[in-house]
């Protein structure tokens, strides 16, 4: 922690390395003022020396493009026969990062859930005025609501699962899960949507009994959705093919690995995206997200479990390539 003693003729007296990093080198024997020259430290060093007690501000600085911002504790200590202050810089960036990572949240949250709220409210008003006794909009109306209430309900279902599986973030599974058989679980729940779409589902290598240490009701639910997003954005009538390799050694893992990948020949994602696609709420299109009924939350969901699962997440794509996810998680010692 940077930190400074100033005696009682202003003049810096001692300052550590991590004050000399933060204000620079040589700074003792200099008169405060010449160094801490935002006026709010200022004033609480010249209120210390003075009234003596204690006081505090807040000191920014910027480097790199990147604001950090500090808590400055100001304390009155016996200095020489005389009296002078201590001056601790606390760095407080990390809790103002994860406060405004909360405010984006709700506000995403609010944004997401107000767009049908206020629609179901324009329906239900015009339902109850000029449409009651017409049975055709009432019918139309109605169907809309209905859509509108599934979204918001895949919207919270999508919030509880985030929620539950960062509380659960740390805590490494310990039953050992064929996994090949689980994303073949999880595929064939999605068949009737494969089937709407004309897609064709390939897959090789799931039958092969490799097992990780895995939550086997979370691995499907990571498999469910990279398997729905290849049908959402593949190629109507196109391919997606899900493959199960195992590698004596994944660098990325230290150690052998299994790696089950979802691939379709969709239109691609532009390399700008991939970096922030597991964020929440990102879309690369939203509209077209909103209109598949994507809550914008399934890949955050899958980054997340397999963060637990101690694997990897790998995302390749260019546009017009299709895409390719692959989930890297440790091998489970063969029995």
């Amino acid at each position: 922690m940077p930190a400074l003693v100033i005696d009682g003729d202003s003049r810096i007296a001692i300052a550590n390395p991590g004050a000399e990093r933060l204000l620079g080198r040589g700074i003792a024997g200099r008169h405060f003022l010449t160094i801490l020259r935002q006026p709010a430290v200022v004033d609480a060093v010249q209120d210390a020396l003075r009234l003596g007690g204690r006081r505090e501000a807040m000191f920014t600085t910027a480097e790199a493009s990147r604001e950090t911002t500090f808590r400055v504790t100001v304390a009155t200590v016996a200095f020489s026969g005389g009296q002078g202050v201590v001056v601790a810089f606390e760095d407080m960036t990390p809790l103002q990062e994860v406060d405004q990572i909360r405010r984006d949240f709700v506000a995403n949250v609010s944004h997401e859930l107000r767009t049908p709220l206020t629609a179901m409210i324009g329906f239900i008003e015009t339902l109850k005025g000029a449409a009651r006794d017409d049975a055709p909009a009432r019918e139309r109306f109605l169907t809309i609501m209905e859509r509108e209430a599934a979204r918001m309900n895949r919207l919270v279902q999508d919030l509880l699962s985030l929620s539950r599986v960062e509380a659960e973030e740390r805590v490494r599974p310990t039953e050992r899960v064929e996994i090949g058989r689980v994303a073949l679980m999880a595929l064939a729940t999605l068949r009737p949507m494969a089937a709407a779409q004309g897609a064709r589902v390939e897959t090789d290598g799931l039958d092969t009994g490799a097992t990780v240490r895995g939550d086997p009701d979370q691995l499907a639910q990571v498999f469910t959705n990279l398997i729905e997003n290849a049908l959402k954005y593949g190629r109507r009538g196109g391919v997606v093919r899900i493959t199960l390799e195992e590698r004596a050694h994944e660098p990325m893992l230290l150690g052998p690995a299994v790696v089950v990948a979802v691939a379709d020949d969709g239109d691609g994602i532009d390399p700008v995206h991939i970096s922030r696609l597991t964020e929440r709420f990102y879309r690369v299109d939203s509209h077209r997200s909103r209109e598949m009924g994507g809550t914008g939350l399934g890949l955050a969901i899958v980054k997340h479990i397999v963060n637990r699962h101690r694997g990897r997440l790998r995302i390749t794509s260019e546009p017009g390539e299709g895409s390719r996810f692959e989930v890297q998680i440790p091998a489970a010692p063969r029995v």
